[in-house]
């Protein structure tokens, strides 16, 4: 009588039963990737729809952004152009800025607390009040322009935003 003994039969239905389990598990896998393969198909043309609408969007946003910078730097430039004209020269001579101010002034710029004032400042040379009425002059351009560039940049967002839904 040839009988395999129980635990050489045990062993073997446990191989048999992992090589089924390990069977099982390369086809589950095997055909989640194809599902996973064929949902990544389906979605390719919406994907690349979906990144057009938003390049167009884009450059819709940076030429508008662009155009008006373009605007604010003209103005800027043409209001510095004015300054001899609304601060001229007798101004100058008559009313003059002393380096305290232009202490306090670069400070709160940039939102800073002030150095102590000096007993240097009294003595130092003046600064002239068409030098002062140009630098801000420029300076509110600068700002104007960061303002045109926050704007730009919330329409972006707003306009991405709108491309990914459609």
């Amino acid at each position: 009588m040839s009988v395999i003994p129980w635990p050489y039969r045990l062993l073997a239905l446990a191989a048999l039963g992992l090589a089924l389990v390990g069977f099982g598990w390369v086809k589950g896998a095997g055909h989640v990737q194809a599902q996973w393969d064929a949902a990544v198909q389906a979605q390719a043309p919406q994907a690349a729809a979906n990144r057009a609408r938003q390049a167009q969007a884009t450059v819709k946003v940076v030429t508008e952004y662009v155009d008006r910078v373009r605007i604010v730097r003209e103005k800027g430039d043409t209001i510095i152009k004015e300054v001899p004209v609304y601060v001229p020269v007798q101004a100058d001579a008559a009313c003059t800025i002393n380096r305290g101010f232009v202490r306090l002034h670069d400070a709160a710029a940039a939102g800073e607390l002030p150095e102590a004032a000096r007993d240097a400042d009294a003595a130092a040379a003046a600064i002239a009040l068409s030098a002062v009425a140009g630098t801000v002059t420029a300076n509110y351009q600068t700002c104007h322009e960061n303002a045109e560039q926050l704007i730009a940049l919330q329409a972006w967002a707003r306009e991405m935003e709108v491309a990914s839904k459609q």
